[in-house]
């Protein structure tokens, strides 16, 4: 499709779900793509079949964005995209019973770890070749509007980061500076991680169908959908479009029905 030729991207949690699914869509659209995680053996996979070079990291981890900047300044000389997609939900519970350690774990991950992201981002965004420019997503959720009671760290870090987003957005122009910052909020999506526990359910038909009638259009998105997404909001279609927060949820959080 040639939208994104010619640039560089940077994908993080690229191994599974919504990040393996934009890799693909980046690299079919003309990017060359550096994605992070920990699983290597998947990475191998994406790797081979896409092209797209992995960098073991963690996104909660300085001492990695260090090595990783380095690394995209070295070999690629900018970055025009950056993905801040990794994020966990292991270790959640509600008021009552999550633990402090994971608490902390979760806002590691999906709030420090975005932050970080953006950090970098930006840094190597401001120096590109011909000015500083460049397209920054977010991956947060609906939840950031509709909170789970059982997933406190998780609805509050995927708000936080919201939040983030919108800052970053408007710092870079107030700086006057090209630099695009927008957040997505999926609903459900129909990963392999979902698709698995739908699986294990001892009513699978049941299991789908209440992940289903989350949505009022009573299905899941596809991970091809929400890459979709990303990679207009990466692309230069997009380029006055920063700061902006984009439900991708089947009208979810959209209202409710009347009695």
């Amino acid at each position: 499709m040639g939208k994104l030729a010619g640039k560089v991207a940077l994908i993080t949690g690229g191994t599974s779900g919504i990040g393996k699914g934009t890799v693909t869509r980046f690299i079919e659209d003309g990017a060359k793509v550096i994605f992070t995680g920990s699983n290597e053996q998947a990475a191998a996979a994406i790797t081979a079949e896409t092209g797209a070079e992995f960098a073991k990291s963690r996104v909660e981890d300085p001492g990695d964005w260090e090595r990783l900047t380095s690394l995209i300044r070295e070999k690629y000389g900018r970055l025009d995209i950056a993905f801040a997609n990794a994020g966990v939900e292991r270790g959640d519970g509600n008021i009552e019973t999550i633990t402090f350690e994971g608490w902390n774990n979760l806002l590691a991950v999906n709030l420090t770890g975005v932050m970080l992201t953006l950090q970098a981002a930006v840094r190597l965004m401001r120096d590109n070749p011909g000015g500083p420019t460049g397209s920054i997503i977010v991956n947060s959720s609906m939840n950031a509007h509709r909170a789970m009671g059982n997933f406190v760290a998780y609805s509050t870090t995927k708000t936080a980061v919201l939040g983030l987003a919108k800052s970053v957005a408007m710092h870079c122009g107030t700086q006057g500076l090209a630099i695009r910052c927008n957040a997505i909020l999926p609903g459900v999506v129909e990963t392999d991680m979902i698709q698995g526990i739908i699986d294990r359910s001892p009513d699978s038909a049941a299991a789908r169908a209440a992940y289903e009638s989350m949505s009022p259009m009573r299905r899941m998105a596809q991970v091809s959908e929400v890459a979709g997404l990303v990679a207009f909001l990466a692309s230069d279609e997009a380029a006055f479009i920063s700061g902006g927060e984009y439900a991708i949820d089947g009208a979810s959080t959209a209202g409710t029905m009347g009695v």
